[in-house]
């Protein structure tokens, strides 16, 4: 067996020149079909570099599976290989068994190119046994940037999507008029009597102190029964008057669709070049290419793991970690950014916590602290806020050796000693990004000591407001008197983003997949209070017949929702002409919205519900009678697993981070009616649910779920129309 790729010198430099003038990268995708066999044996893959980079069977790389008789495994090959070689190889699920390796030479890709008969692999159990796969080996060259990224801003020039081919999202170009159908007066409702209340389990049902809901201190667990929570979440500001995208997407011909036009609008799946570099340091999760490695992959699907296989193969080893380090002066938004970077980056499926020193330093030091306590010139305060700021930052460090990813580093980290210190602590074992807030806006910043002195556990115990204020206002004082603003390493920073008014973003020494996404990310978020209405379409006539997916239209008590609905929103929004109601392509959906008049509708084809592939327009009782394998499978992994020739729930996250970015971006008002499984992964986002979470979800039928983002945090009220 070989033990890597032989190297020819000619060869070897017409190769990079080839690949110069190609770029990117080569996406190689191997599949492996066997009809007759069970889940009880798992194909693997191993071979050289830069695949795993050791011909041990035991470090060899697990195919998934897609479904009940195929299994997959997708990388990217970094453009300093000359030849990838590689075999297939087996090993038995459930016992210690040897591993049973393919017949015949090794594989051999060179420059996109597989060499020899590719298309069977042959592995012989015995002298008379012989299995044999269907291999499928797929291979393009695609930049990694364009890769890793879901969504593509048309800069240069707009034409409609190449990946997809057609297009994502319709937006009709006038607002809706004419009769409703139905008269208001049948529909008449008053909104308070229909609320209900929100799940306990919501993540909002108990709203806390942002900075208290961080990570519990591991090396101060000792003074647990210290902390202080006071039952609202903190508003300090965060990013408002973001610079605007210019992702405007391509205009295409007029399209009908049961009677309703619509100018269509392709969006694209790539990501906007805001930060693009040619650098090779990346940064993704710790990937430990082994069978066995714990958390070897971040838990949302195809693009993001190729982004972060490709960012693992050409990023040093630090750079798996990364550690946002928030510096600024207070109230000026630190807390509340964290937070919502925190929730964005877990919805993604990246292992991330927040960890706030203001924490650490209430259960080490009490809640009673002073102003005189962050005087620059009071040596024992001074050293006991270093102190915790270490053991914060040891916590993290910890806790991504294990296998966290995203660290969020929450204090004002304002002096050039402080940030120097964190990054000495962090060198070869997590990479450090600066995320700077600075707001020069008197009104905002008064607004937001106001607001701490309210809602911080600092002054929980001081019962009159004006001692605490003039209390918080000395304490600012002492830190404008020595802030230094970031210049040193990577660092971004949002500059008058709350205002409302433009503002900016700068970012320098950034590159990455995840560093380029937090960017996008804060670029779009802002902190205008504004509802954002999710409810499903009414009831189809294939819920009424227990079949799912399809494209059927409403029943007549789907019909008298619809009604219910816009007399709903016409109320609920009567002061807001500039709202909008988003819908997916399919009928119901906007069969639902379309009695409601007065608003631009948008149709998202990523709204549309998770494609259940061969199972389409069965029951679930069919799917247990005539393909019980995949019944099972589903009953016991509902996030992953994919229906055949469809999706899973992690790929619906995928194709919902644009619809995530476009709701953040929103100033005004949003009806969003889809379906059950994109609801739930769009709640789970708003609501900070871990991941495992959303398949179980309750998003049940005429119930309005209005989710109300602004300072105040986000917050939940529901409304059920119909029983």
């Amino acid at each position: 067996m070989g033990t890597g790729a032989s190297k020819n010198p000619d060869s070897s430099s017409h190769g990079s020149e080839e690949r110069d003038q190609a770029g990117g990268q080569l996406y190689v995708s191997l599949r492996m079909e066997n009809y007759k066999l069970n889940g009880d044996i798992i194909p693997h893959v191993y071979g050289s570099v830069p695949l795993v980079g050791s011909w041990d069977s035991s470090k060899a790389l697990s195919m998934e599976r897609e479904y009940t008789f195929m299994w997959v495994l997708s990388f990217v090959v970094p453009p300093n290989h000359e030849t990838l070689d590689f075999k297939f190889l087996l090993k038995p699920k459930y016992s210690s068994s040897p591993c049973i390796v393919e017949e015949g030479p090794n594989r051999q890709l060179t420059a996109g190119t597989l060499h020899g008969d590719g298309w069977s692999a042959m592995f012989k159990l015995s002298s008379d046994e012989v299995f044999e796969y269907r291999v499928l080996i797929n291979v393009d060259r695609v930049s990694p940037f364009d890769l890793a990224a879901s969504w593509r801003a048309y800069q240069e020039n707009l034409q409609p999507s190449t990946v997809r081919g057609i297009p994502d999202i319709s937006i009709n170009s006038a607002a809706e008029a004419g009769p409703e159908n139905g008269t208001s007066a049948s529909l008449e409702l008053d909104i308070e009597h229909y609320v209900v209340p929100a799940p306990a389990t919501a993540a909002h049902s108990a709203l806390a102190y942002a900075a208290n809901m961080t990570e519990t201190p591991r090396t101060l667990s000792r003074f647990g029964g210290m902390e202080v929570i006071v039952p609202e979440l903190t508003t300090s500001s965060s990013a408002s008057g973001m610079v605007e995208s210019n992702s405007v997407g391509a205009f295409s011909s007029m399209l009908k669709q049961e009677g309703h036009r619509g100018l269509f609008v392709d969006r694209g799946v790539g990501s906007p070049r805001l930060v693009k570099s040619a650098s090779a340091a990346s940064f993704t999760a710790d990937l430990k290419l082994y069978s066995e490695a714990k958390n070897s992959m971040p838990a949302a699907a195809g693009a993001v793991a190729a982004a972060a296989v490709a960012d693992q193969m050409l990023g040093p080893k630090e750079d798996r970690h990364l550690a946002i380090v928030l510096v600024g002066l207070p109230a000026r938004g630190k807390t509340f950014t964290a937070a919502k970077l925190t929730r964005y980056l877990r919805w993604l499926g990246h292992e991330t916590k927040h960890f706030n020193v203001g924490k650490y330093r209430r259960l080490k030091h009490g809640v009673n602290q002073t102003a005189d306590f962050f005087r620059s010139d009071n040596p024992e305060g001074l050293e006991a806020r270093n102190e915790v700021a270490a053991l914060a930052m040891e916590d993290m460090i910890s806790w991504m050796q294990e296998g966290g990813q995203v660290g969020i580093f929450d204090a004002t980290n304002s002096t050039r000693n402080r940030r120097s210190m964190l990054m000495k602590m962090a060198e070869g074992k997590c990479k450090i990004i600066f995320l700077e807030t600075i707001c020069n806006d008197r009104q905002i910043i008064e607004r937001n000591i106001r607001l701490k002195v309210q809602q911080s556990p600092d002054y929980a115990e001081v019962p009159d407001f004006e001692a605490g204020y003039h209390d918080f206002k000395h304490r600012l004082e002492n830190y404008e008197k020595v802030y230094e603003p970031v210049e040193e390493g990577s660092y971004i920073k949002m500059i008058d983003m709350v205002s409302g008014h433009g503002g900016q973003i700068q970012v320098d020494n950034i590159s990455g997949y995840l560093p380029g996404r937090i960017v996008f990310f804060l670029v779009n978020t802002h902190l205008t209070p504004r509802p954002i209405l999710l409810t499903r379409h009414g009831e189809s006539r294939d819920n009424v017949r227990g079949r799912i997916g399809g494209d059927s239209v409403l029943s007549d008590t789907g019909e008298l929702y619809a009604k219910k609905l816009a007399n709903f929103v016409e109320k609920r929004l009567k002061n807001e002409r500039a709202a909008s109601i988003w819908t997916s392509t399919l009928q119901r959906t906007i069969i639902t919205a379309s009695p409601i008049v007065g608003f631009p509708k948008i149709q998202w084809r990523a709204l549309e519900e998770i494609n259940a592939g061969v199972c389409d327009g069965m029951t679930y009782e069919e799917i247990k009678k005539n393909m019980p394998e995949e019944y099972e499978s589903r009953k016991k992994e509902k996030l992953r697993y994919r229906y055949p020739r469809g999706e899973s729930y992690l790929d619906v996250i995928q194709r919902l981070e644009p619809v995530i970015i476009e709701l953040e971006r929103q100033r005004a008002p949003v009806v969003v009616v889809s379906h059950q499984a994109v609801l739930r992964a769009l709640y789970a986002y708003f609501a900070d649910r871990p991941l495992k979470e959303i398949p179980h979800i309750e998003i049940p039928l005429h119930t309005i779920i209005e989710i109300q983002m602004g300072v105040s945090g986000v917050q939940e009220k529901r409304y059920k129309l119909m029983d």
